[in-house]
């Protein structure tokens, strides 16, 4: 599991068999979350973690963007 970045706790990562479309799953506190990254980022799945932190990580995600983007293609092509 390529880990794209951490921060405050929040693990950004990849799962080595990943498929389109192009997204970022996040581990926090024993929950984790899915956000599709395309023109934005959206909410795809989450348990396990409170509104406040899936507000930060989608804040985190939308500020590290283009890094989110960048790893991925650097490890899927």
């Amino acid at each position: 599991m390529p880990t794209v970045f951490m921060v405050d706790g929040f693990r950004f990562f990849f799962y080595s068999n990943e498929h389109h479309p192009v997204h970022v799953h996040v581990s926090y506190d024993g929950g984790e979350a899915v956000f599709e990254i395309s023109n934005g980022v959206a909410l795809k799945t989450a348990h396990g973690m409170s509104v406040k932190s899936l507000g930060k990580a989608e804040q985190l995600a939308k500020k590290n963007i283009k890094l989110i983007k960048e790893k991925w293609d650097v490890f899927f092509t």
